[in-house]
């Protein structure tokens, strides 16, 4: 971040860089430079043109959509949107595997990078910051490209309850996926330690995905502490419930499809679909 000042609780901010057009890039690792105590998360984005051209601008996508008056206001990406890593919580740097890269540049649609970063807190007056993240990066071939296939639910969640956030898509193009990092996404009502950082991870189950399959997740939220409706948005008194699947593709180009929303609760559960390989009571049951 170009020394941003904070100026307000919940604020969002995005800043650009242009990839250079003639040459391809493969983003191979990442390297945050941040620490929780500052920044809430940060979300790198791909973009075929970026949400303004500004240095930087308010990118609050969920938040509301009328500007202050002092920065303009945009999504992230003006099109092309194509979340490429995210971080939170001190994550660790992530480096992919042997031959995996993120291609970006020439071939490919995403000729821009975006970094949006949350703070949670105002800044005091006069006090900047600059967290962002090193990428590293090849214009060596690699020949598994990377992509990201975010899931997400909406919905709300009861007071004094233990309620399933359930999100399940399709695969409907003939390309198989191999994932090798996923990374999950709430707020405080997440069944997930929240002091934990929030980083991918490396898959338990590394099957290949392929079409006509499904892939379902799920967020167990544990309202029993809390005596109001929690309804799904970006700032700590809301929630989210987004999983991030890290894969690659051997051959072709990755999925076009790049998310997947359901409803989530009370409209939609995993219960509406017939799904296999559930896995055990004990994955959605809160740790005793």
């Amino acid at each position: 971040m170009p020394n941003i000042h904070p100026y307000k609780d919940e604020f969002y901010v995005c800043t650009p860089i242009k990839i250079e057009s003639d040459k391809n890039f493969y983003i191979v690792g990442f390297e945050p430079n941040a620490t929780m105590n500052v920044a809430h998360h940060m979300l790198l984005f791909g973009c075929s043109t970026p949400g303004t051209d500004q240095e930087y601008w308010d990118c609050g996508e969920m938040a509301e959509s009328d500007s202050d008056g002092r920065l303009q206001k945009a999504t992230p990406c003006g099109s092309g949107n194509h979340v490429i890593y995210a971080w939170a919580r001190n994550a660790k740097p992530l480096k992919l595997p042997e031959d995996v890269g993120f291609l970006v540049g020439k071939d490919t649609p995403i000729k821009y990078l975006v970094l949006q970063i949350h703070y949670t807190k105002k800044f005091p007056e006069g006090q900047t910051d600059s967290s962002g993240l090193f990428l590293l990066y090849t214009q060596r071939p690699q020949s598994k490209l990377a992509a990201v296939l975010l899931l997400a639910a909406g919905g709300r969640i009861p007071p004094k309850t233990i309620t399933h956030m359930d999100i399940e898509c399709k695969i409907n193009e003939n390309k198989v996926i191999y994932p090798f990092a996923y990374r999950i996404h709430t707020h405080s009502l997440g069944k997930r330690d929240p002091l934990t950082p929030e980083m991918f991870y490396p898959v338990f189950d590394t099957t290949p995905i392929k079409y006509g399959d499904k892939i379902a997740a799920r967020c167990t939220m544990d309202s029993s502490s809390r005596n109001r409706v929690t309804e799904v948005g970006p700032t700590n008194n809301d929630e989210m419930c987004n999983f991030y699947l890290m894969y690659y593709v051997d051959h072709g180009t990755p999925l076009e499809m790049l998310s997947c929303y359901d409803m989530g609760p009370p409209n939609y559960f995993w219960e509406n679909d017939q799904l296999n390989n559930i896995p055990s009571a004990e994955a959605s049951s809160l740790y005793k």
